[in-house]
């Protein structure tokens, strides 16, 4: 693992690394706010069905209050709130007199809302919901197209992560980000609900290829002392998108403005995008030394080192000869499990991702559930979260991978089986609840995604916990062969490398 006694060679962390954070901060804080964006533009309104009597003011007689024509036209639903799902068929004018009784109609009486329906817009004016009538007998194509979005990123996580292997870093990048532009300014103008749905795969696909393209390129440029900082800043960057989504929301109350808002910055982001340079440890392994030497020395330049002059070709094949040699062995994503040390680590990595993943987007994507003000609960879910991850950056100086991983995974899970227990009506404890859940995924989720940098060589790491091997202050692995020289190092107790990560630093 000499590639990083280049990149210190090259400057470590300098100014070079600084401006990459910087670059990457504008896309990780946008990404939240499309991954987030249909709690606002597919927020579910209060509604009924049309009615002539109520709807139709030509028809309506004068001496008669909206009371009254509402108690006439829609029945009672399961709160004795007006029904959202049915209609009287004919108005029922004996429900006026005071003396009526719930038995003066019955369920003949009544139709389903053949006209439509009448949303409450006083929260929006605009949202999908509205737009394709997605409630009552259509009310599962709601969830099914946030669905069809994260099928979107996981389907984009395994292709970019291929791509990103075989054409590089750079170009998946600025091509993920351009897609995302297009796709999701598309999706405003969408005229069905079947393109929408297929332009949201669509921006999802991208999504993914940013971040898996912006994740590798910032963990393969930072030393090991500074990765741990690095990606945390990052992760916080995305928090902040979470909370800024619901001022953005607040103040777009129509879906298609909302929509067209949080798209157009990526055409910006797919300009900048061209600066950064190629990934130096990729182009070596794929046997481009030229290149990986130009792009060394232009990092050099920016980071004004001087001993970049001691870089020649010579010395990176002669530096990176184990890497290069294992990259023209056969590779593919069965490694991770065809390959015991592999397997070791892949099937605890999955079942752990897997789990903090699918509660953690069951708590963020049901705002409605947890009280009336989404917008409110969006911003405190984001601050939480900015608060979580930025707390992991002093966790980590402290504790092993493992043990925040671990315990704060238990934390969140004990928040939320918690809140089941609280009655709907205690809405203030359900919502701190809910908060601290959240923070406590994000102090896990920022863990993971440094651990399993840590914890796969370079081939393979854009494709049960406590058996998952400590990886704090060990350089990142570029081989398989160099997942035994971190266990012969660990068993050997040699952390003379190890580097206290500094919280100090930004």
């Amino acid at each position: 693992m000499e590639f990083s006694e280049l990149l210190e060679q090259a400057g470590g962390a300098g100014l070079f690394q600084t401006l990459l954070l910087l670059t990457f901060i504008l896309p990780c804080f946008m990404i939240s706010f499309h991954v987030l964006l249909e709690n606002f533009s597919a927020s579910v309104p209060g509604h009924r069905c049309w009615t002539q009597l109520l709807d139709n003011g030509s028809v309506v007689p004068a001496n008669i209050t909206p009371e009254a024509l509402l108690t006439i036209s829609i029945p009672p639903g399961p709160n004795w709130e007006p029904d959202q799902c049915r209609r009287f068929r004919q108005p029922q004018w004996q429900l006026v007199d005071p003396n009526a009784t719930t038995s003066s109609w019955n369920e003949a009486d009544t139709e389903p809302c053949v006209d439509g329906w009448v949303y409450d817009r006083s929260t929006f004016t605009s949202t999908i919901v509205m737009k394709w009538d997605l409630v009552c007998s259509s009310q599962g194509l709601k969830p099914l197209s946030q669905s069809i979005f994260m099928s979107g990123i996981l389907v984009g996580s395994f292709i970019w992560g291929l791509l990103s292997h075989r054409l590089g870093r750079k170009p998946m990048l600025s091509w993920s980000c351009l897609q995302t532009a297009v796709a999701g300014t598309g999706t405003t103008f969408a005229p069905t609900l079947l393109i929408y749905c297929g332009l949201r795969f669509v921006t999802a696909f991208g999504i993914a290829g940013i971040f898996l393209s912006a994740l590798g390129l910032m963990v393969e440029w930072t030393t090991t002392s500074r990765r741990a900082v690095t990606l945390t800043v990052l992760a916080c960057s995305s928090s902040a998108g979470q909370a800024a989504l619901g001022g953005v929301a607040f103040a777009l109350r129509d879906w298609q403005t909302l929509q067209l808002a949080v798209s157009v910055p990526f055409f910006a982001i797919f300009l900048i995008s061209w600066w950064l340079p190629e990934s130096a440890r990729w182009l070596i392994i794929k046997g481009k030394p030229d290149q990986a030497l130009q792009e060394l020395r232009k990092v050099a330049r920016i980071n004004g080192h001087k001993e970049a002059k001691n870089l020649t070709i010579e010395v990176l094949m002669s530096s990176m000869e184990e890497e290069v040699a294992s990259a023209k062995e056969p590779q593919s994503g069965l490694d991770l499990f065809r390959v015991p040390m592999l397997r070791k680590r892949s099937c605890p990595a999955l079942v752990t991702s897997f789990s903090l993943l699918i509660s953690l987007y069951g708590l963020v994507f049901d705002l409605q559930s947890l009280g009336r003000d989404i917008f409110l609960l969006q911003v405190l879910f984001g601050a939480m979260d900015i608060l979580g991850r930025a707390t992991t950056v002093l966790l980590l100086s402290f504790l092993g991978r493992r043990t925040i991983l671990a315990g704060f995974q238990v934390m969140a899970g004990l928040c939320i089986l918690a809140n089941t227990l609280v009655p709907p009506d205690l809405q203030t404890l359900r919502v701190v609840l809910a908060v601290l859940g959240k923070g406590c995924f994000g102090i896990s989720l920022t863990c993971l995604t440094i651990y399993r940098a840590e914890l796969f060589p370079t081939t393979v790491r854009l494709v049960v916990l406590f058996f998952l091997p400590e990886t704090r202050g060990l350089p990142l692995p570029d081989t398989v062969q160099d997942l035994e020289s971190q266990k012969s190092t660990a068993a050997q107790g040699n952390r003379q490398e190890a580097v206290a990560v500094e919280s100090t630093w930004f």
